[in-house]
């Protein structure tokens, strides 16, 4: 290996990898941007809940939207949260029964924090699916690579299912809109609940493939050692996000209102969500690339991977922002703003986050909420193990 290879692939304090948390922290960019349209109301919406009555300059940010971050931020999470359970398997010494015992604690507990967020902020919760599928994809762990890939490869076929029954769903009664236009905030925690109870096992179906393809990418370090995989990164970069950019375009200019397709939006929906599973790899994938050629990372990418290794944290942060500034009882924006200074705000958001992250890791303190979590996993005599 090369001296370049090796110093890339050097772990930063604490023995983390680059590579993995720079990941996380640039995809709450993009869930950022994926949530924030959601706090508004007072608008007709299409398949990906933007409002179809923006001016220009919103139309634009939905299409790039719905083209780049929309269907891809989650299975970049997902596959990330995949490489993670490898990761968290690897560092305990004990046998697989405990192992596993742990695993299905730490899921469970992060399923009860996503059913908080939702009770508390946000309908559109994605924690709990998060624990939700580490309960039901623990076992995958013992699997072989070949028996890992074959359910990835026949999920796909669910995942499209589940895609259509959404997509004709949506054609027929209209785009989701006025999720959170009630004013009464007790009244807004029922309906928040509802949707959320229903979203979630949906949420589950579109993980599947990624989280299992993450666990596969984990094997084989590519994200811990990717000064040593920059070929295999490459080209999942390339086919990747080529593959998100053109199959998304379609439904990118449904929701921008330049295209009305007729028959063909249901279609459109379906390959959006199909293609976005290689947008999240190929996201995750560029990241490596990027981490591969930081010889001796700089502020930015030190300030993204500490907030990536505080991402339960700064994504819960978010929402805390967007409830404060978009809903009807708190600062009731929602109804005054469109998608492009909602995605405005949403930047300056994770900005904040980032900037927060990166203060807390100069003073040596990690982010509460993985505090509290790593705590109800491991138990008192456990948390100083993993710390």
């Amino acid at each position: 290996m090369s001296t370049s290879s090796a110093m890339v692939d050097r772990p930063l304090a604490g023995g983390r990898a680059l590579a993995p948390d720079v990941a996380r922290g640039a995809m709450l960019l993009m869930i950022a941007l994926a949530h924030a349209h959601m706090y508004l109301y007072g608008h007709p919406t299409g398949f990906r809940a933007y409002a179809l009555d923006g001016g220009p300059l919103d139309r634009v940010v939905t299409g790039l939207q719905v083209a780049l971050v929309d269907g891809r931020a989650m299975p970049m999470f997902a596959a990330l949260f995949g490489y993670g359970f490898v990761q968290l398997a690897s560092k305990r010494t004990d046998d697989w029964p405990t192992t596993r015992r742990v695993l299905r604690r730490r899921s469970r507990w992060l399923l009860l924090f996503g059913c908080g967020h939702a009770v508390l902020l946000f309908f559109g919760d994605i924690l709990a699916a998060y624990g939700l599928a580490g309960l039901l994809l623990v076992g995958v762990l013992r699997w072989r690579d070949r028996t890992v890939l074959a359910l990835a490869g026949a999920w796909l076929l669910v995942h499209a299912a589940a895609s259509l029954m959404t997509g004709l769903r949506i054609a027929e009664f209209g785009g989701a809109s006025n999720m959170v236009a009630t004013a009464d905030p007790v009244a807004a925690l029922g309906e928040r609940v509802a949707l959320w109870a229903v979203l979630t096992p949906f949420l589950v179906v579109e993980l599947v493939v990624p989280v299992l393809l993450g666990v596969w990418a984990a094997r084989r370090r590519l994200l811990d050692e990717p000064g040593r995989h920059v070929t295999t990164l490459r080209r999942t970069a390339w086919f990747g996000l080529g593959s998100a950019v053109l199959g998304g375009l379609p439904l990118a200019l449904v929701d921008a209102g330049v295209w009305t397709p007729g028959g063909l939006a249901v279609p459109a929906y379906v390959l959006h969500g199909i293609t976005g599973l290689a947008g999240g790899l190929g996201y995750a994938a560029l990241v490596g690339l990027v981490a591969a050629r930081a010889t001796r990372p700089g502020r930015v990418l030190t300030g993204l991977a500490a907030c990536g290794r505080r991402s339960l944290t700064c994504y819960l942060l978010q929402s805390v922002v967007f409830v404060a500034v978009f809903v009807p009882y708190a600062g009731g924006l929602g109804a005054e703003l469109g998608t492009a200074a909602a995605s405005g705000i949403a930047v300056l958001t994770w900005l904040a986050a980032v900037v927060l992250a990166d203060a807390l890791r100069r003073a040596d303190l990690g982010g509460p909420a993985e505090w509290l979590l790593r705590r109800l996993t491991y138990g008192r005599r456990g948390f100083e193990k993993v710390r």
